[in-house]
């Protein structure tokens, strides 16, 4: 009985703060939720995937509350761990998909400024063949592949329509965030306008960005098993859990059933998470 009465009046005291602050947290949820979703459809879009921005909000709210709502559903009757875990999978899933899709487009101007090397080469053959800059871009659309394709393809088809080439070029340079794009965007631009060898220079910047290459590479090598250890040592608390929940569940049953245990399992997430964090900025060097 006096469980009930507690879940009762827990629930009563979530519905008034909620009742008290809905239209705070309504505004809160809905600048939230629009703001990723246009991140996400933007993002998606700048990568050539065009999709629904209705859909984008619906996978949200079902990748974050539905999946809370399911596992607050499995840890029943252990209410209070069980809306703890349900927070934390709604947090997650709310907040991981943006991330995801910042690899995903990091992913791509990476394998862009790789295909860039190729692509400058032959922009810089036809140049001294006697092509000009929009035949020599229809080459590179002819012979390299996607995404340095798609791209090329759009600044074509924007001097189709009547854009003209430099800002064609700077409309690329918006779409992929690099260096090495705004270093040949800039050497272009400024060369038709005061006259110069583009050939000359784009094999300049294939050599640069080949340079920059092998810097990054070397970066990464030393970089790699300092990243490594670390996801060791924060793997290290899950997997002593594991094991000594497999070994002797009742020495370990107290951390699921007690209230000091839920705060020594949330502590020990946080600590994850800033830990992670630390790491993270510790091996990221930027070139």
């Amino acid at each position: 009985m006096e469980k009930w009465l507690g879940i009762l009046g827990l629930t009563a005291a979530i519905f008034a703060v909620t009742y008290q602050y809905n239209k705070k947290f309504l505004d809160w949820v809905r600048f939230q939720s629009i703001g990723t979703r246009d991140y996400i459809v933007e993002k998606l879009g700048v990568m050539f995937i065009e999709v629904d921005p209705q859909h984008v909000l619906i996978a949200l709210f079902g990748a974050s509350f539905g999946l809370g709502a399911i596992t607050f559903l499995l840890m029943i009757p252990n209410y209070v761990p069980g809306l703890m875990l349900a927070g934390f999978v709604t947090t997650i899933g709310w907040k991981i998909p943006k991330p995801i899709v910042q690899y995903l487009y990091n992913k791509r101007i990476e394998k862009f400024n790789l295909q860039m090397i190729d692509a400058l080469s032959l922009m810089s053959n036809g140049m001294k063949s006697g092509l000009s800059v929009i035949q020599s871009i229809g080459i590179v659309v002819q012979e390299m592949p996607d995404p340095i394709r798609q791209e090329f393809n759009l600044i074509l088809s924007q001097n189709k329509l009547g854009v003209t080439v430099e800002e064609a070029f700077i409309n690329l340079a918006n779409r992929i965030e690099s260096d090495d794009v705004e270093m040949f965007v800039t050497s272009i631009n400024i060369l038709k306008e005061t006259g110069g060898n583009l050939a000359e220079t784009f094999d300049t910047i294939v050599l640069t960005i080949r340079d920059r290459i092998k810097v990054e590479g070397k970066i990464r090598a030393m970089m790699a098993q300092s990243y490594s250890q670390g996801m060791v040592l924060l793997g290290v608390p899950p997997m002593m859990m594991g094991l000594l929940y497999t070994s002797d569940p009742e020495f370990i049953a107290p951390m699921f059933t007690n209230p000091i245990g839920w705060g020594v399992i949330i502590l020990i997430a946080i600590l994850e998470i800033v830990a992670f964090g630390v790491i993270k900025k510790l091996v990221k060097i930027e070139v």
